[in-house]
């Protein structure tokens, strides 16, 4: 039985060789993000890579399991109904935050206005 982090996923490329992924990409609706502010209780505010800026919550099942601060790496599910709100899923340990990077996935700088 696989856990809910997959943290190796084995896929083939063009030439039928095996590219092992090191972090888990989003999947339908789920969106990167990095904590902005932490609001207090289970509340944040995430800065999503598409760029909006939502507010968030950690589901109950997760409260005690995810330890969240300013500038974590999450990953984010957009609520059904309000996308200005979102449910933070996963948490980016470092080696994985290094591995989105160096692909692609996530930008080295942070944008100023």
């Amino acid at each position: 039985m696989k856990s809910n982090r997959v943290q190796e996923e084995n896929r083939l490329d063009e030439e039928g060789h095996q590219i092992i992924t090191r972090a888990r990409l989003p999947r339908g609706r789920e969106i990167i993000g990095v904590i902005e502010q932490r609001l207090g209780g289970n509340k944040m505010m995430v800065n999503c890579l598409d760029g909006k800026s939502r507010n968030s919550r950690v589901p109950g099942r997760l409260k005690r399991k995810l330890w969240l601060r300013p500038n974590d790496v999450v990953l984010v599910e957009p609520w059904e109904l309000d996308f200005s709100k979102a449910d933070v899923i996963f948490k980016y340990p470092s080696n994985q935050i290094a591995w989105l990077k160096k692909n692609g996935y996530l930008s080295d700088e942070k944008k100023e206005f």
